[in-house]
């Protein structure tokens, strides 16, 4: 079982920064990938960007060029930079975690970050 606890999100004009951080309760070393989605209310879960412990990232396309995913494996935190917020950005921000062992999946979430952009 694998633990992700966001941190990072609040309220910020547009055009600001944030960095919010995924904390693991293991290794992410030992994590195969490890994503950021949104989700704001009435809507699906996005893919926001994700990063796989090879170190190879992914970005929607909604984001690239503003959003940077890194990881930092002594901390065991992967970490999301937000640049030059915009409005539509507001929405509660998680983490997903999957593992693959011995031919099976084990995908974990974290409990949300909210992430409001605002005047």
């Amino acid at each position: 079982q694998v633990q992700l606890v966001e941190s990072g999100g609040g309220l910020v004009q547009p055009g600001g920064s944030l960095r919010l951080s995924c904390a693991a309760s293991e290794s992410i070393v030992s994590i195969n990938v490890i994503s950021w989605y949104r989700q704001v209310p009435g809507k699906e879960r996005d893919l926001v960007a994700r990063i796989t412990s090879g170190g190879t990232t992914n970005y929607a396309d909604s984001v690239l060029g503003r959003f940077t995913i890194s990881r930092d494996n002594a901390k065991n935190t992967v970490d999301l930079q937000i640049d030059n917020l915009k409005p539509e950005d507001t929405a509660v921000y998680y983490c997903r975690a999957i593992l693959l062992r011995a031919g099976n999946s084990y995908i974990y979430w974290g409990q949300g970050t909210q992430v409001t952009v605002s005047s």
